[in-house]
């Protein structure tokens, strides 16, 4: 990292950020090219081990490409807000950011899907719901297991 002195290095930290982010930019590849979107997610945290889920509908080109299983990037942003400049070039931005990546796959289990989608309603909405299997079984839904996480803050 360039700015060593903006490194969110801690796991604890990290995770505070990531509750506060509520959008994932997904960052993928297919034969047609690079893929990337915004998404809505849900995670869950085990010791340092950070998986995301996030659903969708059963089909489209963001399922195909993750249905194959593959290795997606993805960043997301809390707390950006401008900073004002004496100057043009002095005008910056106040920001939370992490950037990782990882291997994508389906869940197809339904007690996990109804974990998932719970995890994901908690995360957005601060609501704990319970999810049927046949509420589960109307939507998609993907996990990434994260192998690399950093956080970087201009506060």
């Amino acid at each position: 990292m360039r700015r060593a002195d903006r490194e969110i290095g801690d796991v604890t930290q990290k995770m505070e950020v990531l509750r506060r982010c509520k959008v994932v930019h997904l960052a993928m590849v297919d034969g047609q090219g690079l893929y990337s979107l915004p998404l809505s997610f849900g995670c869950q945290v085990e010791g340092e081990r950070l998986t995301l889920y996030l659903h969708s509908a059963k089909e489209g080109r963001k399922v195909d490409i993750l249905r194959a299983g593959c290795q997606v990037g993805f960043s997301m942003v809390s707390a950006a807000a401008l900073a004002e400049g004496k100057t043009p070039c002095s005008y910056s931005c106040h920001y939370e950011s992490l950037v990782g990546s990882g291997w994508a796959e389906e869940v197809t289990d339904a007690e996990e899907k109804c974990r998932a989608l719970g995890a994901i309603l908690r995360h957005q909405a601060g609501v704990d719901a319970d999810f049927t299997e046949a509420m589960a079984e109307s939507v998609a839904v993907f996990r990434i297991r994260v192998t690399e996480l950093t956080g970087k803050a201009r506060r």
